[in-house]
């Protein structure tokens, strides 16, 4: 089986594919199992090591491979000591890793590694230009070009960051839970607080996708939006322009890499599995 491990700003994902020696590159087969954990940019492998374990259960002993990346770049050195430990194939998505994916901006080296695997993944899925959405500390929205390449795109502030900064900065407000209030007009506190943030992030998203979408032209063809992240399942069913929702996008991007790269990591020194 291989593990797929994308470590973000705020949560750790963990998604596991079933997958056959010698698969050619493809999108399926589905997760077997997928888990999340809260980032802690001060933990070390040893610590990293036992949380796998204990999220993989049974199947920490089935790992035959290993696709990572980790935008926490305190983190980034204890999953290669990590990886280094274990004893099966491993690719940690970085420079030097083939991807397929042009970067057709201005400083490729810019560009997080989460980025390219959700442009990789949705050019896959769909075969189209895409705008990914990706709901996650930062909320990142990434153009894909019909052949794949990566043009750009636009970053903002994540939601529940903005959350938590306007309940931080403004001593009459607090932390509220995410959920869609009654109505746009909020009758109390928390529901002000909920339409602002559900419906004003929902709109920011929209606007922003429709001005990419304008300046792509009618010469980028169709184009595929689609949502990802942690709270892409809340805020897709609030957007005008986002019309697939893919939660396990950047694990698939992982899963895909791994594929391609696979005889360089199988030949690495004997070394990992995580879990």
């Amino acid at each position: 089986m291989l593990l797929c491990v994308d470590i973000g700003n705020t949560q750790i994902a963990l998604g596991l594919y079933a997958d056959e020696p010698g698969t050619a590159e493809q999108v399926g087969p589905p997760l077997v199992r997928d888990w999340r954990m809260r980032t802690d940019p001060r933990m070390t492998s040893d610590e990293l090591e036992v949380a796998f374990d204990g999220l993989l259960g049974v199947y920490a002993g089935r790992v035959t491979g290993i696709a990572a990346l980790s935008t926490v770049p305190t983190l980034l050195r204890e999953l290669r000591l990590l990886i280094d430990r274990r004893k099966v194939p491993a690719v940690v998505v970085g420079p030097g890793v083939r991807t397929g994916v042009p970067l057709l901006v201005d400083n490729p080296r810019e560009v997080g590694a989460d980025r390219v695997m959700n442009t990789l993944a949705a050019h896959r899925l769909y075969g189209t230009a895409c705008v990914v959405v990706d709901f996650g500390t930062s909320t990142n929205i990434d153009v894909v070009s019909a052949k794949g390449e990566f043009l750009g795109g636009a970053l903002a502030p994540g939601i529940e960051i903005s959350m938590e900064a306007l309940a931080t900065r403004a001593a009459a407000l607090r932390t509220v839970e995410l959920v869609r209030p009654r109505s746009v007009i909020g009758k109390n506190t928390v529901e002000c607080l909920q339409s602002g943030v559900l419906f004003g992030f929902a709109g920011q998203v929209d606007g922003l996708v429709r001005r990419i979408i304008a300046e792509l032209g009618p010469k980028a063809g169709p184009v595929t939006v689609l949502g990802t992240g942690g709270l892409a399942p809340l805020m897709a069913g609030e957007s005008e322009t986002i019309t697939e929702f893919v939660p396990d996008l950047t694990l698939l991007g992982l899963r895909l890499t791994y594929q391609r790269n696979a005889a360089a990591a199988a030949t690495r020194s004997p070394t990992p599995a995580a879990g």
